[in-house]
């Protein structure tokens, strides 16, 4: 074997010498990959969400509905998601209530969501069943059902399909105690619905229709943000004297994850939930755009150096307070203009558009209610009046940035 020629040691050498200053430079610049959601706290890591078991039960109006009701020493949680939230709070209602019966299209399966998984089995057929394809129908059901006694706790696949049952609901289930004089009311009835964009839903899929039901005098409407919230606020729902609308948040079922008690337990309709105290400004909203106002928060307060020039420095200081309406009919008057009156100023967010949106009833409300108060006009931030664009639904929805920007303009009045 010859030894290599002067010109080949020269190549060989200039290689190594390369190689060398690359590995130099690789390891100078290796960094910690950012994380699959990025920096910013999303849903997964949500300080609104309670991971713990001593967290969970000391959840704010949490009332047990168990024979031993004082202590907590005893008392379980287990890790949950939305959706099995919801099937334990069904459960919970099936085991105790003899009356009680669920059904829906597809539910006998265990639904489109998985939120009625296995309680045909558990709890028979005849309790658990599946019906046509036809909301009027399903709601109609339910009122007949209810209005004999029965605890009817109805599905309607998704809020984007509960139009067809508008008049059955609106008409028939709101009114039918005015109407009989007290002798009849379906207040055993309850009508669950996957509501709010999921991402990739369209204009079928993404819509948060809880507005048009404002006018539903005799109804309820609740949309809980998390596993905890869901289930006291459903068990609550069922058990409440009126007909009862629950909207659930479809990109919350996977998504948001808490230790939830496994015991029976309700959370209060009506009430609004403080979950970021504040002095400065006031910021409404429910259901997913919770998680965006959160973010919108932590954003306000250490902005990136993308936004750096954008927010003020004078700004990032202010005391923020963040406030869940979970109950939408009817709505937490007192507590919204208790802290209107201390900060001056409101900024309500929602996934539905401006227009007739729930956010139009509490400004006007506010405005009348915090006039002399106000520092700033109510600033609104909600979803285009448009239909849902499959491809831009990002840009639809009410984001941080949004969110950040009504913040900032409303401080800086």
């Amino acid at each position: 074997m010859h030894p290599p020629s002067s010109t080949a040691r020269r190549v060989l050498n200039g290689l190594s010498k390369h190689r060398l200053a690359f590995q130099r430079r690789a390891n100078s610049t290796a960094v910690e990959p950012p994380p699959a959601g990025g920096h910013l706290p999303g849903v997964a890591t949500s300080q609104l969400l309670r991971p713990t078991r001593d967290a969970a039960l000391r959840t704010p109006g949490i009332k047990w509905k168990d024979e031993d009701n004082s202590t907590l020493g005893g008392r379980e949680t287990r890790k949950m998601n939305t959706y099995q939230a919801v099937r334990d709070a069904m459960a919970i209602a099936l085991a105790k209530d003899d009356t009680a019966v669920v059904f829906g299209e597809d539910v006998a399966f265990g639904g489109v969501f998985r939120c009625t998984m296995g309680l045909a089995e558990e709890f028979g057929k005849e309790r658990v069943f599946n019906t046509p394809l036809t909301e009027q129908g399903i709601a109609g059901f339910g009122i007949g059902m209810a209005s004999m006694g029965h605890t009817a706790i109805a599905e309607i696949q998704f809020a984007d399909y509960i139009f067809p049952a508008f008049d059955q609901l609106v008409n028939e289930a709101a009114k039918i105690r005015y109407r009989s004089g007290n002798s009849f009311n379906v207040g055993k009835l309850t009508v669950r619905t996957p509501t709010m964009a999921v991402g990739h839903g369209g204009l079928y899929h993404s819509q948060s229709p809880e507005g048009f039901f404002m006018a539903g005098s005799g109804l309820k409407i609740v949309i809980p943000r998390s596993p905890i919230q869901a289930k006291g606020l459903l068990l609550g729902a069922i058990r409440d004297p009126n007909p009862v609308i629950f909207m659930e948040p479809k990109i919350l079922y996977r998504s948001a994850v808490e230790q939830v008690p496994i015991d029976d337990f309700e959370l209060p309709l009506g009430k609004a939930e403080v979950l970021v105290p504040g002095e400065d400004l006031t910021l409404v909203t429910w259901g997913t755009p919770v998680y965006h106002c959160e973010t919108a928060l932590h954003v306000l307060r250490s902005p990136s150096e993308e936004l750096e020039s954008l927010i003020p420095t004078s700004v990032r200081g202010a005391k923020v307070e963040l406030i869940d309406l979970r109950s939408i009919l009817p709505w937490d008057m007192e507590t919204i203009v208790e802290s209107v009156n201390r900060t001056g100023r409101l900024v309500i967010v929602h996934e539905a558009g401006a227009i007739g949106g729930v956010g139009s009833e509490i400004a006007s409300e506010i405005q009348k209610r915090c006039f002399l108060k106000l520092n700033a006009p109510v600033r609104r931030v909600t979803g285009w009046d448009i239909p849902v664009g499959l491809t831009y639904e990002k840009f639809h929805i009410p984001d941080a940035i949004r969110v950040v920007d009504a913040i900032i303009e409303t401080l800086t009045y």
